[in-house]
């Protein structure tokens, strides 16, 4: 061993020590960190399916690769950092020894060929990622805007430099007469040592092992002095954040909302105590610990932040910077909280906690004036479209956190826009956001040259039809609601409706934050479903669909909900309903966010349409099925004016009309609402021709049939 190798040796040992103490007391800083979280019981059970679920998302790449390249491209890089952990030992063999090969599979001919593509695989991705970034960052409405991007550029850095250390050392080797591996097995390296001199190339081979030892560990020595590095912590705190996920099977944080939680218990209205209990969430350590970890875990990729609705168009809202926020501020007040809150001067001097303190006096949800973390306008900018769930590639739960804030400002500092008030009032008096009189639930029948069955205790029915808020009391919705009747009518299809006795689900209330409010009128709903011997429903409002499907089990309420276009594709498909006449024009579909993301309901509208259209086909909008653009009214947006940036409606009938299709539909009335005034809108200013029409999928269906 010559002087060059003992220096190395001993430099590379110090690193190595250094680096894993760090490390060390790091990852023990952060779990208390996360940890200061609330409890949160059910994020560990089954643990044999959860652990399945999490080694499919990672080794798999299953979310990753719902973009192709950039996840094929992460794949190899998340498979390189692991397996060319290989080469990191033979690094500290070659610091020592520079002819040092790992025992049994050092000079086998397979092995080599696998390091030398692994390592070429890793470079051209992470080459490919680079590209991708500053393709990305120059766009106006970059998914990097607001991502760190020095540190990005670090992660970027270090894993090139090893990757080409890797070939660097397999050259100098080759050079040196002293690689074992055939040709066939490292045609890189053996065209590097080709250009490679042979003098001093083992004294070369011990340095580059020594740097990429240096920059191996150095990585780990610098993310343990920036907790907050989201883009490299990610690597570690992703397996956890997946295997803990809300939903044990894999499916998405989105359905049904986490119930109100309060000490790991879901909270109890009628025993509640507001000076004990949590009303959703006011600081940063009353968010759950998977919470604390999902701030932890963001990559700040920003995905979550290019399918935005809010950001696309001009608002403040950005899923990404929400969570990185909450990151931020979560480990700047730690210390404080870490150190058990004093308020002793004295002691938060010697602790040296002045910043953590000033840290921890800032509201949760505030304006810049008021040091506020979250801006309200962004926590109210939220349409819960799930946008940003669906395509976390770390699963992290942006929906619940955002009402969960929610919840608080509402229930317990009563501020909110002040048109959700009218709307919650509303619910409170009538039974409906609008206020209009409950006993006109009815009145969409008058007209129809059919008896609409209702549930009157001796009529026998097999669906129940929810006609929702909307579908009974908005003008527009009456049409779909009609349309439906009509079908069911004319397919023979044992049906009723409540009529004056439907009320309202809860969704817009669940959704603002009143989760008291939503429960009172769950548990009505339930109640009076389960007295009618309700065993079946079909509903057209996919918000009605999803909460009484997802939410109302937990009040009692268990039946088979079908939305609406499900039932029809069902009777198209069986021949009781029969299209003739196909629909000409084009046409084009617009996903509803609660029937498609929500519900991973995208196949029975088209089968419809496609019916409908005979020969033609659905022309497709740029953003479609699980990347569907929201039409603006969800998360309680329906009652509320859209006063920052371009309206979200209008940005989705722009898309809409460049398909050039006559007829957008849709299988929401919220989406009937927004769409059908953004073409309105549209047709005013001369920007869309007068044959375009929005409509809902029955009604297309409804056409094309003919009736009795």
């Amino acid at each position: 061993m010559g002087v060059t190798q003992i220096v190395a040796t001993v430099v590379a040992v110090l690193v190595t020590v250094v680096a894993i103490a760090l490390f060390a007391r790091s990852v023990g800083s952060m779990v208390k960190i996360i940890k200061l979280g609330q409890p949160d019981p059910t994020r560990s059970k089954p643990l044999a399916q959860r652990l399945v679920n999490m080694l499919k998302e990672t080794l798999g790449h299953t979310r990753m690769l719902k973009w192709t390249t950039v996840g094929i491209a992460h794949w190899f890089v998340f498979i390189g950092f692991g397996t060319l952990a290989l080469t990191l030992a033979e690094a500290f063999g070659e610091v020592v020894d520079p002819e040092f090969e790992l025992p049994l599979i050092g000079g086998w001919a397979p092995y080599g060929l696998f390091i030398e593509f692994i390592a070429a695989a890793l470079l051209v991705s992470i080459v490919t990622l680079i590209v991708i970034r500053q393709v990305h960052r120059r766009r106006p409405q970059s998914r990097f805007r607001g991502s760190a991007m020095g540190q990005a550029y670090y992660v970027e850095f270090t894993i090139t430099a090893i990757g080409v250390c890797i070939f660097l050392i397999r050259g100098f080797k080759d050079a040196a007469g002293h690689f074992e591996y055939p040709v066939w097995s490292a045609p890189i390296s053996h065209g590097i040592g080709a250009l490679l001199p042979a003098k001093g190339a083992l004294t070369a081979v011990t340095i580059v092992a020594l740097i990429k030892i240096i920059i191996s560990w150095l990585f780990f020595i610098v993310i343990s002095q920036k907790l907050t590095m989201g883009v490299a912590w990610h690597r570690f705190a992703a397996f956890f954040n997946i295997f803990f996920k809300r939903e044990a099977d894999g499916r998405t944080a989105l359905g049904a909302l986490k119930p109100v939680m309060s000490d790991g218990k879901p909270l109890d209205f009628e025993e509640a105590d507001p000076d004990k209990d949590l009303f959703g969430v006011s600081k940063i350590e009353e968010f759950s610990w998977k919470g604390l970890l999902d701030f932890s875990t963001c990559t700040e990729c920003g995905r979550c932040q290019s399918q935005c609705p809010a950001w696309n168009t001009g608002k403040p809202l950005s899923p990404k910077l929400l969570i990185t926020s909450l990151r931020d501020h979560a480990y700047a007040k730690a210390p404080y909280l870490l150190a058990g809150s004093p308020d002793d001067h004295s002691k938060i001097d010697a602790l040296g906690l002045a910043a953590s303190l000033k840290e921890a006096g800032r509201p949760l949800v505030g304006t810049e004036e008021e040091g506020g973390i979250i801006d309200p306008d962004v926590l109210w900018s939220c349409t819960t479209c799930g946008a940003c769930v669906e395509q976390c590639p770390v699963d992290i739960e942006h929906v619940d956190h955002i009402v969960d804030m929610r919840r608080y400002q509402v229930m317990i500092e009563s501020s909110f826009p002040s048109e959700a008030g009218v709307m919650l009032k509303n619910l409170e008096s009538k039974g409906n956001p609008w206020g209009a009189n409950p006993n006109s639930r009815e009145d969409w029948t008058k007209g129809l040259d059919f008896e609409v069955p209702r549930v009157d205790g001796e009529t026998e029915f097999e669906y129940l039809f929810w006609v929702g808020c909307a579908g009974a009391l908005e003008d527009k919705a009456k049409k779909t609601t009609r349309a439906v009747a009509t079908l069911l009518h004319e397919a023979g299809v044992s049906y009723a409706i409540l009529g004056n006795g439907e009320g309202c689900t809860g969704d817009p209330a669940r959704r603002i934050g009143n989760e008291f409010l939503f429960q009172m009128l769950a548990q009505q709903n339930v109640e009076t479903l389960n007295e009618a011997g309700v065993k079946k429903i079909v509903a057209t409002c996919p918000h009605c669909f999803n909460t009484i499907g997802n939410e109302y089990p937990e009040f009692g309420g268990r039946f088979e909900v079908v939305h609406h276009t499900e039932l029809l594709s069902h009777l198209v498909s069986t021949g009781k309903l029969k299209p003739v006449v196909p629909i000409e024009g084009g046409l084009t579909y617009h996903d509803p966010c609660y029937l498609g993301r929500h519900n991973k309901i995208y196949s029975p509208p088209r089968e419809v349409l496609g019916a409908a259209l005979g020969a033609g086909t659905v022309t497709e909008m740029p953003r479609n099925t699980e990347r569907s653009f929201c039409c603006g009214a969800g998360g309680a947006r329906m009652y509320m004016e859209e006063t920052i940036g371009k309206r979200i409606n209008i940005e989705r009938v722009e898309e809409a009309l460049t398909t050039g299709a006559q007829t957008i539909a849709v299988g929401c009335p919220f989406c009937f609402t927004m769409l059908g005034d953004g073409v309105t809108g549209k047709k005013a200013s001369g920007d869309a021709p007068d044959s375009v029409e929005v409509v809902d999928v029955a009604t297309v269906l409804l056409r094309s049939i003919k009736t009795s």
